[in-house]
């Protein structure tokens, strides 16, 4: 679906480090190829148990995860909205992702210095913040010019441009006061009325704790930790704590010696899935599945898609010449075993174009075009 989550931070916080453990294991994933669209482009498959345990099942020829694009954006210093370090090239691909990883450090290290001078994540989150906030009000600003010239004009434009006036003038007052667009809790109506304006502080956010390695199992005794996860409550965002040089390192040892790595470190699974789900999350993302003997499939929807969207995710013919599909759900195939048994037991379901897609769903298109 081409969405994509850029990764945002400070220099040395190791917002770089993460994208390069995601990057390679997107490189590792079993049959996925990973896709480096530029150097600093990675496409990174989506974990799903729920696929594994289909395939599992299905026994295909090939299995084939979903994918999320993440980007690593060059990093952010005070004044990059005046254009001050790599700012004019950070506020450019931070207008075209789709949610913000923001990446604050929670870890001491005398060998890794700090722009700011120490560590303080809350810190940091504000002088991004501060610095989009401020590229968010020339943009608002600019806007405001022209709805100030059409609210001159008579009828329908005319009251139109007051309209919008007015709600620019709504989300000017709480940038004045360094309160992000996504912190102004606009409804759905305004956020429609904006959309084209590409605001950077109006984007979703995700952040990404990152600690050392001798802090794993004692997060919650670090100060720094604490302060991410109160500043991210209070916003109503997700936060993920991981060591991303440590994940780093899981994804250079071979397949076979990982799971050995994380169990002595504490650890289920890596972070990065954890990361990686969250960001699926944040961007409302559901999975539906095709299953087959020739391939096992993921597919990523909104939510709320109706089954010709869901159908054109996998080719345009699908949506435009979509007739019926027929659904299961996962858990009815797992347990029965088969799709026959699942028919046998009166639970595959065909539906039409009104359905929506659920999270989960197995399906099979009939289309005609």
């Amino acid at each position: 679906m081409g969405l994509s989550i850029g990764i945002v931070g400070l220099p040395n916080v190791g917002k770089s480090t993460l994208f390069n453990a995601l990057s390679a294991a997107g490189a590792q994933a079993a049959n996925y190829p990973f896709c480096t669209i530029e150097p600093n482009v990675g496409v990174v498959p989506v974990p799903d148990e729920r696929l594994d345990k289909l395939s599992a099942l299905i026994k295909p020829l090939k299995k084939v995860p979903t994918s999320l694009e993440f980007v690593d954006i060059a990093g952010l210093v005070r004044g990059a909205s005046k254009g001050e370090g790599l700012g004019n090239q950070f506020l450019a691909n931070i207008r075209q992702v789709d949610a913000v990883l923001h990446v604050l450090r929670c870890f001491e290290d005398e060998n890794v210095t700090h722009v700011e001078g120490g560590v303080s994540p809350v810190r940091d989150r504000d002088v991004v913040d501060t610095e989009l906030c401020l590229k968010d009000l020339e943009t608002v600003e600019k806007r405001r010019e022209r709805a100030q010239r059409n609210a001159k004009m008579g009828g329908k434009a005319g009251d139109e441009a007051k309209a919008e006036l007015a709600l620019l003038d709504k989300i000017k007052a709480g940038l004045d006061n360094a309160i992000t667009v996504r912190g102004q809790k606009l409804n759905e109506e305004e956020h429609a009325a904006i959309r084209e304006l590409f605001l950077l502080t109006d984007k979703p956010v995700l952040y990404v704790a990152n600690i050392a390695e001798n802090q794993i199992g004692k997060e919650d005794e670090s100060p720094h930790v604490r302060a991410v996860k109160e500043m991210a409550a209070k916003e109503g965002a997700e936060v993920v704590v991981l060591a991303a040089a440590m994940e780093a390192e899981i994804q250079q040892l071979p397949e076979e010696e990982r799971s050995g790595f994380l169990e002595s470190a504490g650890l289920k699974e890596p972070g990065l899935h954890r990361v990686v789900r969250a960001g699926y999350k944040l961007l409302g993302l559901w999975t539906y599945f095709t299953v087959g003997e020739q391939e096992c499939r993921a597919w990523t929807i909104h939510k709320g898609f109706k089954a010709p969207q869901a159908a054109g995710v996998i080719h345009t013919d699908f949506e435009r010449g979509f007739i019926k599909a027929e659904v299961m759900r996962y858990e009815d195939l797992i347990k029965l075993g088969s799709e026959a048994a699942v028919k046998e037991k009166g639970l595959l379901r065909v539906e039409g174009k009104e359905y929506v897609v659920q999270d989960g769903d197995c399906m099979h298109f009939r289309f005609n075009v």
